[in-house]
């Protein structure tokens, strides 16, 4: 058994006297001048007290609890980045009066991606009853309410403007289908843009460092990332000979580029995730396969003519779909990597910088 603590008699406890309280008037002067107190205070031997330091933290525990999303998170990230992008793509397609061929493709990416993010948002949260359950209210200072209620919007919108199309082109163009057309592109168009890049606020409003420094970049960081993808597979289902897809491509190609290029020069230590170990090597991964290459290829694609032209941009495509799913998933790798970091949160520098 262990040995039960002796307390000593209050006759024979130590009693404050004046060295002592005027010990305590200067810690309270130190306190109020520096705001911190030098002074070691005491801990009594064999006591449970925590030994925290600049150098172990509290017993190495982190501060921030990583997100505990699973791998249909990212791929949620990717679809509703694409989605999103081709709805507002084939939307502006339709009013300027571009290829129907081209509406239609855009279209069916923007209904494809309608139906595979809720189902890999709910795979994640576990049952759909979780999902229900965020829909009960909306709050506009909440990222996540306000993406669950983009996502009925968008995912109503979308399918609805895609399933009125194919009717028609089955029945012929009947006005209840056109009206029901005009409304879902309308608000897949609305929906769209948001749809494609709130996964970037989401994750920005956080507490972990690397995500939450980053907050004004990764909305457009994302939403150019989804539309890349989109415009790459628009391309890879036929659609290489579209100046329009082409110059779209070209910039967002360059807008990775420069994103790369901040996260490269930007030596703010709780940038490293996204430059050191196994995230860096991915997140750099996905940029040069959405940026740099890409950029090159739709570059090279631009010198040539007819079917090197039209192969070079499948390629560039194939880069730009490739890059921004390897972007999503590197952004989450940091984020875990960042969260473990304990000095991060409490912005104390290593022994090393």
């Amino acid at each position: 058994m262990s040995e039960v603590p002796k307390f000593r008699p209050a006759s024979v406890r130590r009693v404050p006297d004046a060295a002592s309280e005027l010990r305590l008037i200067e810690i309270r002067r130190e306190a109020e001048s520096r705001g911190q107190v030098k002074g070691a205070g005491i801990r009594p031997s064999g006591s449970p007290f925590p030994i925290a330091s600049p150098e172990t933290g509290y017993y190495g525990i982190p501060l921030l609890k990583r997100a505990p999303w699973t791998w249909e998170i990212p791929l949620y990230f990717f679809t509703g980045g694409v989605a999103g992008a081709a709805a507002v793509v084939g939307a502006i397609a339709d009013y300027t009066g571009a290829d129907r061929g081209l509406v239609r493709d855009a279209r069916w990416i923007a209904a494809a991606g309608a139906v595979i993010s809720p189902a890999l948002l709910i795979a994640d949260l576990g049952r759909p009853s979780r999902f229900l359950n965020m829909l009960r209210v909306f709050k506009l200072q909440s990222p996540m309410s306000v993406g669950a209620w983009t996502l009925v919007g968008f995912a109503s919108g979308a399918s609805a403007a895609a399933f009125a199309q194919f009717m028609q082109e089955r029945y012929g163009p009947l006005l209840p289908l056109r009206v029901i057309e005009n409304a879902g592109q309308a608000a897949s168009l609305a929906f769209g843009l948001p749809f494609s890049n709130y996964t970037g606020v989401l994750i920005g409003a956080t507490a972990i460092p690397v995500w939450n420094e980053s907050v004004d970049e990764l909305p457009i960081h994302f939403g150019m990332s989804g539309l890349s993808a989109a415009v790459g597979m628009l391309e890879l289902m036929g659609h290489r000979k579209s100046r329009a897809l082409q110059w779209l491509g070209f910039g967002a190609a360059i807008f990775e580029c420069l994103e790369e290029l901040r996260i490269e020069t930007h030596r703010l230590a709780c940038l490293d995730p996204l430059r050191k170990g196994g995230s860096g090597a991915v997140v750099r991964a996905g940029g040069v396969l959405s940026g740099p290459l890409a950029l090159g290829l739709r570059v090279l694609s631009f010198l040539s003519r007819g079917k090197q032209s039209r192969e070079l941009r499948k390629w560039a495509a194939m880069s730009a779909i490739a890059g921004s799913l390897i972007t999503r998933i590197g952004w989450l790798y940091a984020g875990n990597v960042s969260a473990r970091d304990w000095r991060q949160a409490l912005r104390i520098p290593r022994s090393s910088e």
